[in-house]
């Protein structure tokens, strides 16, 4: 009798500079896995702002079908932004049976907390996207987004999830759809997908102007400030 093949598991590490979406993007991720339902982790490494942590939305992504794996800040051992030491159910989270996503700190100081996660930097499956904001000062042009690209350690595709709060509108997210675009060809990376907010995704359609994905996105993250 033939074996049926499980689908392959799904590995991603979400990166962005401050106010870029990452969490977002990491949180909206996780959810649409679950509702395939996947088996999904989702880990919260963000060690430089810890404060802002995902800890109060375990029970409401538990609802669906997420598990997080969090802390609150009397967990963290102030060792610096990249030195602390990661409780072992975070630190070994790739031992996890399922999809794991991960939300990581800001900038290259946070990516750096991928070194500690056991296996992460082996694991060929696992892919890190950068989410890029143009509405913010590191990342508004293409040569900015090239130099932050640059400087963090390991970047497999790219994100557009230009956004100017609730004054966003059609016309600026394309704009950093062509942005992230160009930065992207000249980095030889993938754009993965546009992310939007979801009524206006709706008017863009399951592809933007350049052919990319559209990920429609809902807010979870103003719930999980302390």
């Amino acid at each position: 009798m033939k074996q049926e093949q499980l689908p392959p598991r799904v590995l991603e590490a979400y990166i962005g500079e401050y106010a870029s979406g990452k969490s977002e993007n990491a949180v909206n991720r996780a959810i649409e896995l679950a509702g395939l339902g996947r088996r999904v982790t989702l880990v919260d490494l963000d060690l430089v702002e810890p404060c802002y942590t995902l800890r109060p939305l375990k029970r409401a992504l538990g609802e669906k079908g997420v598990i997080v794996l969090a802390w609150d800040t009397s967990e963290l051992i102030g060792l610096g932004e990249t030195g602390n030491i990661l409780k072992p159910e975070v630190r070994f989270c790739l031992r996890h049976p399922g999809d794991v996503i991960l939300d990581i700190g800001y900038g290259a100081s946070g990516v750096q907390v991928l070194n500690l996660v056991e296996g992460a930097v082996e694991e060929r499956d696992l892919k890190v996207y950068a989410v890029i904001n143009i509405a913010r000062p590191m990342t508004a042009t293409v040569p900015d987004i090239i130099d932050h690209v640059k400087l963090l350690s390991k970047v497999d595709g790219l994100i557009n999830n230009s956004h100017l709060g609730e004054e966003t509108d059609l016309e600026f997210i394309q704009e950093g759809a062509w942005v992230v675009k160009e930065a992207a060809a000249a980095l030889g990376l993938p754009v993965v997908a546009t992310s939007v907010m979801e009524q206006l995704a709706a008017e863009i359609g399951e592809t933007d102007w350049y052919g990319h994905q559209v990920r429609a996105l809902q807010r979870y993250l103003p719930q999980a400030f302390w």
